[in-house]
């Protein structure tokens, strides 16, 4: 393991002026293969690809909001540990990361949002807070010493797998996609769906933080927008999540689609998902921002 780390924060020189490691090159070949095939998708456009393409969004996206971020991030509900490790396997196939690194850069987060040690703080600007922090593992890492806040995670032998092996799914999956349906079924479904994907999810650490309405007193940035709620699956509701980052819910209102949220009452309706935890009316209330201005003109 320790081997391992050494190769990959191997120094590989010094470009647009700060040092890149073997994982940042690795990272950013992804990040281009994947924007090279969402460039060809126009090209092999096909309608069974198109639906390919939207399956595996909502699939694999799920598998991000409800499982790395509600369910192992926040532990906000209980599900059986078949069904957590399906949904964990979903997520590993968005291709932003391992379980263990992505719940451990969120829950630091959280512990030091809109500060320097946060790991994609908005404060250093829309790129930086959007994606070039992920491009940037000496410094994510070097901000909080590495994973030390997901041995939850890290005792369990299916989540270790997955950390190494993250990158072997989707090359699969992609693999399979090109035999069933060749270039259309590859740079739809891996191309775009990838692509979307990822750019819905840094966007609610970019856009979540700088563009929208703040309900709730958080002391942060966060904020909700409604586009990216839509396009997030419920995540770009991101002053309630700040407000109240245990509940399972993110869309409080009627009118705030949360994908997530009604995957998660489903379950929760034929008994599969339990300790569903939700802010009540009170605590609400306590932290309303249009609460603490009625008190302070008062």
């Amino acid at each position: 393991m320790k081997l391992l780390v050494k190769i990959v924060m191997m120094p590989c020189g010094e470009y647009f002026g700060r040092k890149w490691n073997l994982l940042d090159i690795v990272t950013a070949a992804v990040f281009l293969t994947m924007h090279c095939l969402c460039v060809m998708a126009p090209f092999h456009f096909t309608w069974p690809a198109f639906w390919v393409a939207v399956a595996l969004y909502v699939v694999t996206g799920v598998g991000v909001t409800l499982s790395f971020h509600r369910h192992l991030a926040h532990r906000s509900f209980r599900i059986p540990k078949w069904l957590e490790y399906l949904f964990a396997y979903f997520g590993v196939l968005s291709v932003q990361g391992s379980p263990i690194e992505w719940v451990s850069s969120h829950r630091y987060h959280h512990q030091f949002t809109d500060t320097v040690k946060d790991v994609h703080s908005p404060l250093q600007g829309f790129w930086f807070s959007h994606m070039g922090w992920i491009l940037d593992s000496g410094s994510r890492f070097g901000k909080y010493g590495g994973l030390k806040n997901v041995e939850d995670l890290k005792r369990q032998a299916f989540y270790r797998f997955l950390h190494h092996t993250f990158l072997l799914h989707s090359f699969l999956l992609g693999t399979l996609l090109y035999v069933v349906g060749g270039l259309p079924f590859l740079t739809w479904g891996m191309g775009v769906r990838m692509v979307c994907l990822f750019h819905s999810t840094m966007l609610v650490n970019s856009a979540g933080h700088m563009w929208g309405q703040q309900v709730y007193h958080t002391g942060d940035t966060s904020r909700n927008n409604w586009w990216l709620g839509l396009f997030a699956l419920g995540e770009g509701w991101h002053n309630n999540h700040h407000a109240f980052d245990f509940s399972a819910r993110q869309g409080f209102e009627w009118w705030q689609i949360d994908v997530t949220w009604y995957v998660i009452r489903f379950l929760q309706a034929i008994g599969l998902a339990t300790d569903v935890k939700t802010p009540t009316e009170a605590q609400k209330r306590r932290k309303s921002l249009h609460n603490k201005v009625m008190a302070a003109e008062n």
